[in-house]
């Protein structure tokens, strides 16, 4: 049986390496694109380079995953000379979720992801082939530290972390690994064909709850305060004027009180998307 070949964008990322394992364990050929030089393995080749500069990629290959910033994949795909019968691609779903943000950055980021879905499906329809778009909810694993690796680093800074009392805004984190599956799962689906999904985790909590978790694993335990809603209001200003939330974006308090969760059901039934529960581990996260 001659194996199938894949080409990975972001394959040393969050959710590019566990990708690029399940791939080898199932037969396939990987290239992977990394910015830093990786050490080759059975059935594993590497490309240095970003979409800046990018090395001589394979012309032909089985599939082409993107793991990485979906605006910058979907313009080099628009013109990529690269034949590949099967696309599968990393939004976000903040392309919903920010689109009508206060912070002007957080509505650019939210157009941008859109508009690069819908030349992701332009390009695969101009090359013949079949595309599908993945849109995951709050990533968490190791070295996914956008999101949750924010609140760590500032409760580990402080030994605190402050909540308003009103922030219950449900939550579905969703493991990288679980990405992976997903993305290896949906390669061999016809459904999945020119389909857009979410891919939420296997679990809904509110804000308070999945910060608890995830600052319980740490070693010391930071302390998890709850504060009523006007007196976190003056606290974030007197913190934000002493320069201590550093990294925390403009809309993210805002979005503590939202429910940001959306339906894994199509997912599950065209590919068996099956996605686990919010487990975070010490080891996830910067020093950990």
């Amino acid at each position: 049986m001659v194996s199938r070949r894949a080409l990975v964008f972001g394959a040393s990322g969050a959710i590019g390496r566990p990708l690029v394992g399940r791939l080898l364990a199932a037969g396939w050929q990987v290239e992977g694109l990394s910015r830093e030089a990786r050490p080759a393995g059975p059935g594993l080749r590497w490309h240095r380079g970003d979409f800046r500069h990018l090395p001589p990629l394979p012309v032909g290959c089985d599939a082409i995953f993107s793991c990485g910033p979906l605006d910058q994949f979907a313009l080099w795909y628009a013109g990529a000379p690269c034949a590949a019968p099967r696309v599968v691609a990393f939004g976000s779903t903040s392309d919903a979720t920010k689109v009508d943000a206060a912070d002007p950055g957080e509505r650019a980021l939210a157009g941008r992801l859109r508009e690069a879905g819908e030349r992701l499906f332009a390009a695969a329809a101009m090359h013949g082939a079949g595309a599908t778009l993945l849109r995951p909810t709050l990533i968490y694993g190791r070295g996914s530290d956008a999101n949750l690796g924010r609140i760590v680093g500032l409760a580990r800074r402080l030994g605190v972390f402050v909540l308003p009392a009103d922030a219950h805004g449900r939550r579905q984190p969703v493991h990288a690994d679980d990405l992976a599956a997903a993305a290896l799962a949906a390669v061999d689906a016809p459904a999945a064909i020119g389909q857009v999904f979410a891919l939420p985790g296997g679990e809904t909590l509110d804000y308070r709850e999945m910060v608890a978790r995830t600052l319980a694993v740490l070693t010391p335990r930071p302390k998890l305060l709850t504060v009523p809603a006007p007196a976190f209001a003056l606290a974030l200003r007197a913190a934000h004027a002493a320069g201590q939330v550093r990294g925390l974006p403009p809309g993210a308090v805002a979005r503590m009180r939202e429910d940001l969760v959306f339906d894994a059901g199509p997912a599950q039934a065209a590919f068996g998307y099956a996605p686990g529960p919010f487990r975070p581990e010490a080891a996830m996260f910067p020093g950990g």
